[in-house]
């Protein structure tokens, strides 16, 4: 069996935890070695340990961009390249509506969420650009493509970085270097029940009860799994995809392609009963 990131050298942020570390292992399944760039020290060191010398791991606080330039200089140094760039990490953000926002919040959302990318992008092709080789994937949301889905915040920040990954994608383009965006949709990770408030011990807990209970949360009847979207940073990262840049690739079960047909069709169907007329509401 091909090993699609056989020799590949990553750098992922967030790796620790939820899509972060499902990326870092199926990246080391498929024959690469990573970097994994987080602040959940013992969970970092842990995967380090069972995983061997495949992987490394530093703290890294992506609002610091020394942390982010230490992190991608460790990958350098240690194995001598820098292939794989995944501006990961991330959390909810401050989940005040517009006219409650502190100036605080705000900030401090946008630092985590758009600044980082962004710097994760800059350092990143630092090395990929005399290279003349490399892929920087960045973490969106489906919440930046729908207004309204989540707090202005996180929206706001994570329709930044599609916005980002695109004119980075043009500028790095001419260097070989690509610039890829995926966009999740309700993910089984532990971020979902963090951002409600449990503590990460709980948080860790709810995976299996949020895949269940967000089965009808899309178009496609299953809850979306780290899976799905670690697949995805093995398509762009591998060598099939060298065509592939400046792409903004929601992995959703099809939220973002619009309204659920069956839910507009009751909607139609209320209309019809107020004005005394028909509607057939197919199942």
């Amino acid at each position: 069996m091909a090993m699609r990131m056989k020799d590949k050298i990553a750098v992922v942020t967030g790796g620790a935890s939820g899509i972060g570390k499902r990326a870092v292992e199926r990246i080391v399944e498929e024959g690469g070695r990573v970097v994994i760039a987080d602040i959940q020290d013992d969970r970092g060191l842990r995967m380090q340990e069972d995983m061997g010398d495949a992987v490394r791991y530093i703290h890294c606080d992506v609002t610091a961009e020394d942390d982010i330039k230490a992190a991608i200089a460790k990958a350098v140094s240690t194995w001598g390249r820098l292939d794989l760039m995944f501006n990961n990490a991330g959390t909810g953000g401050d989940p005040a509506p517009v006219d409650e926002i502190t100036v605080e919040g705000w900030d401090a959302t946008q630092n985590l969420l758009v600044r980082a990318v962004v710097l994760g992008i800059k350092h990143a092709a630092h090395v990929m650009k005399p290279q003349g080789s490399g892929v920087i994937i960045n973490t969106a949301s489906v919440a930046g493509l729908l207004p309204g889905s989540t707090p202005i915040a996180y929206a706001a920040a994570k329709a930044s970085v599609t916005y980002i990954t695109k004119c980075a994608a043009l500028e790095l383009a001419p260097f070989s270097v690509r610039v890829n965006c995926i966009c999740p949709g309700l993910i089984a990770t532990p971020i979902i029940a963090k951002s409600m408030g449990l503590a990460s011990q709980v948080a860790d807990q709810t995976i299996d009860a949020v895949e269940k209970a967000g089965a009808l949360f899309q178009p496609i009847p299953r809850g979306g799994r780290a899976d799905d979207i670690a697949n995805a940073v093995i398509f762009f990262g591998e060598d099939a995809a060298s065509w592939v840049t400046g792409v903004v690739l929601p992995i959703d079960g099809g939220i973002a392609s619009g309204r659920d047909p069956r839910e507009i069709g009751q909607n139609w169907a209320k209309i019809a009963e107020a004005v005394g007329g028909e509607w057939s509401v197919q199942p």
